[in-house]
């Protein structure tokens, strides 16, 4: 099963990037750097983002 995009993450639990973005303590612009691959999570925040998106690890695409 292919794995989702951060972006869908976000999205199938009705968050906004800024909601996203408070909720983890950081900027607009993190989340969309995350998002487009820009730049990527370390360990301690993809926790909080499974936790806050509500998946595990392994379904979501947190690098390329």
């Amino acid at each position: 099963m292919p794995k989702m995009s951060l972006k869908a993450a976000r999205n199938n639990v009705n968050l906004t990037q800024t909601q996203a973005a408070e909720a983890l303590g950081v900027s607009v612009s993190t989340i969309k750097s995350w998002e487009k691959g820009i730049t990527f999570p370390k360990q301690p925040m993809i926790e909080k983002l499974c936790e806050l998106y509500k998946v595990d690890y392994d379904q979501v695409n947190f690098l390329p």
